[in-house]
């Protein structure tokens, strides 16, 4: 079997890789990252959320309708920014050019890509919003996109090294002596690692030890998951959801809405064996966020630009932070370390926030969080300050359901909860919303979001 494969392959290498010519060309294709802008008041508009191929996804900004903010020109976007975090270089930047220009934008629009782990898209946007305060720019689309049901799989680094060397042979002869040194163990594909770098432990074992650490039982965690689920069909019953743009998967049925809602009960779930730390783990299939597809975009512009245009924003970001913190027993508590930060930096208090965001990778992360927050001895252990910032009442947290039921596609969620956060502030009659993530590396994020006067 392994000779045949070795012929095979001999036969295609030889017709594949054509003789090196006596001349080499060194030139090499070079790519400027360009830099926008956004203010700390920025506007926002639409986003898009869907199931796809690769190609559906390089057109999320189409998908994403921002025809109907009717900008004046093409030219009046002056730069467009998307995450994508499971992918190569090539690939984001052939991804963001393929959007913009396939929405339409003109050819000279600046973009880059950006990558942050789960909160990559609250980078987008916050790098966008750094650059409108700077004064370099006063229109940006910032997004992101996730495509998790087709992730770059690379041949093992023995068959790279081999591939690699194909060309610099100079005959038929040194080609057929670097295909003989094939071995079976070279067909063994690297599939994209899921574990942390500084630990080599995935983030669902992580996720595991905290709620473990925090005393939080598998029940409770069931019935967050349930809640998070019953809210966001309750959202989609009540029409709540209405920033998701339709769009039509080629070869199959067209898409209107999240499809991952489903409630069941906290009875079925219980019936989930564990799914990281086996037999006796509390985290679950049912009680994480799952694995999606999908893409987001909203436009952000100052506050001045809009008013010019014509139009009238619906919020404004008023500040944010980042955060890191140990990866290996902190990994997912980047909202505790964060959300003081930002409401010091705002001069409000947790009795300000009306609306809060926080996204949803396990059940046991967001209950951990809870606790780590209103805890004093966490705040003065582990964080150097005097007391607790305190945790978030559920009555207002995120009350349209979140990533367990509405799905995780890495790369687009910070926006999806930015604009939920707008209208959620609009529909409930509040002033400020928090949104808040964590992240691989033990990074997190939070960000204040203000409704516009209406």
């Amino acid at each position: 079997y392994n000779v045949v494969v070795l012929i095979i392959i001999i036969i295609i290498t030889l017709f594949l890789y054509p003789a090196p010519s006596p001349r080499r060309d060194s030139g090499r294709l070079t790519w400027g990252l360009q830099f926008s802008k956004n203010s700390t008041r920025s506007y926002f508009l639409g986003r898009s959320y869907f199931k796809g191929n690769r190609v559906s996804m390089c057109f999320s900004l189409r998908t994403a309708d921002l025809s109907s903010v009717r900008l004046h020109s093409s030219s009046d976007l002056e730069s467009t920014r998307v995450p994508l975090v499971n992918g190569s270089a090539s690939s984001w930047l052939s991804l963001l050019l393929q959007a913009a220009l396939g929405a339409g934008f003109s050819d000279k629009t600046p973009a880059h890509t950006v990558t942050m782990a789960c909160i990559s898209s609250n980078q987008a946007m916050t790098t966008g919003v750094g650059l409108i305060a700077s004064g370099q720019m006063d229109v940006v689309v910032a997004g992101g996109v996730e495509l998790m049901s087709d992730v770059p799989i690379r041949h093992s680094r023995k068959m790279r090294k081999m591939m690699l060397g194909l060309p610099r042979a100079k005959s038929i002869g040194q080609r057929l002596s670097l295909l003989s040194r094939i071995r079976p163990d070279f067909f063994t594909p690297e599939l994209p690692a899921v574990a942390e770098f500084s630990t080599s432990e995935t983030m669902g074992h992580s996720a595991d030890r905290l709620a473990a650490a925090f005393a939080i039982s598998r029940t409770e965690q069931d019935q967050y998951a349930f809640r998070s689920h019953s809210l966001a069909k309750k959202a989609q019953d009540e029409g709540l959801l209405t920033d998701l743009i339709p769009f039509k998967v080629p070869g199959r049925d067209t898409v209107v809405k999240d499809n991952g809602v489903r409630p069941s009960s906290v009875e079925q779930m219980g019936k989930l064996k564990a799914a990281f730390v086996k037999p006796y783990g509390t985290v679950t299939a049912a009680n994480s966020s799952f694995l999606t597809d999908g893409a987001s975009a909203v436009l952000l512009m100052s506050e001045e630009k809009a008013l010019a245009m014509g139009y009238k924003p619906k919020a404004y970001l008023r500040d944010f932070v980042y955060v890191s913190q140990d990866p290996k027993d902190q990994l997912l508590l980047g909202p505790t370390y964060a959300t003081p930060k930002v409401l010091e930096r705002a001069g409000l208090t947790m009795a300000d926030i009306d609306v809060f965001e926080f996204h949803e990778a396990f059940a046991g992360q967001i209950l951990a969080n809870m606790k780590a927050m209103d805890s004093d001895w966490f705040a003065q252990n582990y964080m150097g300050r005097k007391s607790k910032v305190g945790a978030p009442p559920l009555e207002k947290f995120n009350t349209w359901g979140g990533s367990l039921s509405l799905g995780h596609p890495f790369g687009a969620t910070g926006c999806r909860l930015v604009m939920t956060t707008a209208h959620r502030l609009k529909k409930e009659g509040g002033q400020f919303g928090l949104v808040a993530a964590c992240a691989a590396g033990g990074q997190g994020h939070a960000m204040l979001v203000e409704l516009y006067p209406q």
